[in-house]
């Protein structure tokens, strides 16, 4: 008994599962002053970034379909992706030097007409093209050589005679063309002319062989004088003015309309003969021709003489800017 009653007198304490600090935590008076406001602060904080959260988690939240069995079908696609817009792409500098040509090809009748001016504003551009040229062997691309060529301007002092529409009154150059077939290697240079009545064409045929990777040699093997083709019938206007007066053309249409069948019975008849082919003598009968600048819609190509020829590529829209 003694010692049961001896071992009652040792003082003893009650374990608690909670730590003593966590009940003086939710006390108030024991807090430090400002310590209600600063627990205020981060609960409200808290609560709006679980809140922020929650939005941003609804709006990616992916949409699943149920089949005709009431299950879910797994999205396969993920997350769908929103478009950018597409900002346009700025011009190279190649680009805007080949419209600065085109550009100063206007009023020069293919060269004809250029001042000097021009012509030294033409041949800095074409230098500054060539030393961009995208393509350092032209020979060994057929491909973009392969097609039909416009001529667009030239140096040639050849040519000038054939532009001059002194040389054949009332007749118009109407297209000066090259088209090069690179399976077969030929060439083929046209010049198409239109008259009051008809159109017709003059075209040698030629074959060519590759020199060098930018130089051909070209063999001339005939010409072709194509078949007149009809065109419009000449229109008469009712009158003219002529010094101050007008003066009345009704009486001269019946002459006009004379004359004009005629002339269309005449190339009715010149029509339906065939092309007119002549051959070429040997000594005039090969040239060579050096590409310098070559892409998918322009070519420049410099001869005899040291003459210059830039074609633009049919269907290009350099033909029509």
């Amino acid at each position: 008994m003694a010692t049961v009653l001896q071992f009652n007198q040792f003082p003893c304490k009650t374990l608690s599962k909670t730590p003593s600090h966590s009940h003086s935590a939710l006390r108030p008076g024991i807090l430090p002053p400002n310590s209600i406001n600063t627990i205020t602060a981060i609960t409200n904080s808290r609560n709006k970034l679980e809140f922020s959260q929650s939005i941003r988690a609804r709006h990616v939240f992916p949409v699943q379909a149920v089949n005709e069995e009431g299950a879910w079908v797994p999205d396969k696609e993920g997350p769908v992706a929103v478009a950018e817009e597409e900002k346009p792409k700025e011009e190279s500098e190649i680009e805007k030097l080949k419209r600065a040509l085109v550009d100063s090809f206007y009023g020069t009748d293919r060269g004809l007409q250029a001042s000097s001016e021009t012509r030294a504003e033409i041949v800095e551009l074409i230098t500054q093209l060539e030393a961009k040229n995208p393509t350092p062997a032209p020979t060994q691309a057929l491909t973009l050589l392969n097609g039909k060529w416009i001529l667009a301007y030239t140096s040639f002092v050849g040519l000038f005679p054939l532009l001059s529409r002194g040389t054949l009154p009332l007749v118009k150059v109407e297209e000066i063309s090259q088209t090069i077939d690179s399976e077969n290697f030929t060439v083929e240079n046209s010049v198409q002319f239109s008259g009051p009545l008809a159109t017709t064409s003059i075209s040698t045929n030629a074959k060519f062989e590759v020199r060098s990777p930018k130089r051909v040699q070209i063999k001339f093997e005939e010409g072709v004088i194509g078949t007149p083709q009809l065109t419009d019938s000449i229109v008469l206007p009712e009158n003219v003015e002529f010094l101050g007066q007008k003066i009345d053309l009704t009486p001269f249409k019946g002459l006009i309309t004379s004359v004009q069948d005629t002339a269309s019975s005449v190339a009715k008849t010149i029509s339906s003969q065939p092309p007119l082919k002549f051959s070429f003598a040997s000594r005039n009968a090969e040239s060579w021709l050096l590409t310098t600048y070559l892409d998918e819609d322009l070519r420049i190509s410099r001869g005899d003489a040291g003459s210059v020829f830039v074609l633009i590529k049919q269907g290009s829209s350099l033909l029509t800017s």
